[in-house]
């Protein structure tokens, strides 16, 4: 005879109980519905699993045994379906990426985490231009972004934020600061930023390269770069200083360029960020392997 699931949960139910009114409200049943439930289990074996009185409520000998073995069997078989519920919820199709900038280990770790799990689902990701931080996410050409913070734009959802360092300044090592073990921000008055050229937002550009000191004074503004890689050429140059944090530092030190810590001003940081709306079980997913 086929088994009926319900009629297995209804019995470990009173199983634990051992008491029919309390079991009908973990079941959201009726008292009636329980015993109907238990009763027709009992058929299906062939014996009583529960015996009660006005009293009481207790298992038989033949009940002990079924329980006892019922319930590693009821327990795998949730796990089961369990898993069938989380393979099912795997992302699928297609999923674009970009990033700003250097792939960090965190970026490179989630990835591989991404395509780990869902294997499903392909994964591509592209670099963006470090001038440009919303332009492909808003054409639609990829589905989320990494991006350097801050974002404040209404048709975008900031999701997990991450890879938060202290800020460097990188200078040509004939800079008079070159030698310093640390600058204050307050110290970058009357000195020449580096900013980023291009549509991305003041709001934006001003935190990478800000134009006053916290107290008001003027930092002067460089020359505007599309690229890092521009950047990092022109403070070779001394044609003027860059904010870096720490890991971009490490990743793309070369001859000719220092970088000092930083005191003063916020720390660099990264989000994942997805056009609003458009939070696909894809983009959630690899949301959940950038979450610190």
């Amino acid at each position: 005879m086929a088994v009926e699931i319900r009629e297995l949960e209804c019995f470990l139910v009173l199983a634990d109980e051992l008491h029919f009114g309390r079991t009908a409200e973990r079941l959201y049943l009726s008292q009636s519905r329980v015993s109907q439930l238990l009763q027709s289990l009992e058929r299906r074996i062939g014996g009583p699993l529960l015996e009660r009185t006005s009293r009481r409520v207790a298992l038989t000998p033949l009940g002990k045994e079924f329980v006892t073995s019922l319930r590693p069997a009821y327990a795998t078989l949730e796990r089961v379906v369990e898993n069938a519920r989380e393979y099912a919820a795997r992302a699928q199709g297609t999923l674009r990426i970009g990033f700003q900038g250097t792939a960090s280990d965190e970026i490179l770790d989630a990835v591989a985490a991404f395509r780990s799990r869902n294997p499903n689902c392909q994964l591509t990701v592209c670099e963006l231009p470090l001038n440009d931080p919303f332009g492909a996410l808003r054409r639609g050409t990829i589905d989320a972004a990494v991006v350097l913070l801050p974002v404040a734009e209404d048709d975008l959802v900031i999701g997990p934020t991450f890879s938060r360092h202290p800020q460097t300044l990188a200078v040509c090592k004939r800079h008079p600061l070159a030698d310093r073990e640390s600058v204050d921000a307050e110290e970058l008055a009357g000195e020449t930023l580096i900013a980023f050229a291009g549509p991305a937002p003041d709001y934006w550009r001003q935190a990478q390269a800000p134009t006053q000191t916290p107290s008001g004074a003027l930092i002067h503004r460089g020359p505007d770069v599309n690229t890092l890689q521009e950047g990092i050429s022109l403070i070779a140059a001394d044609r003027g200083a860059m904010l870096i944090c720490r890991p971009t530092a490490n990743l793309n030190g070369r001859g000719g360029i220092v970088t000092v810590p930083l005191t003063g001003l916020p720390d660099s940081a990264l989000a994942l960020i997805w056009r609003r709306g458009e939070d696909t079980p894809s983009v959630q997913a690899f949301a959940k392997h950038l979450t610190p």
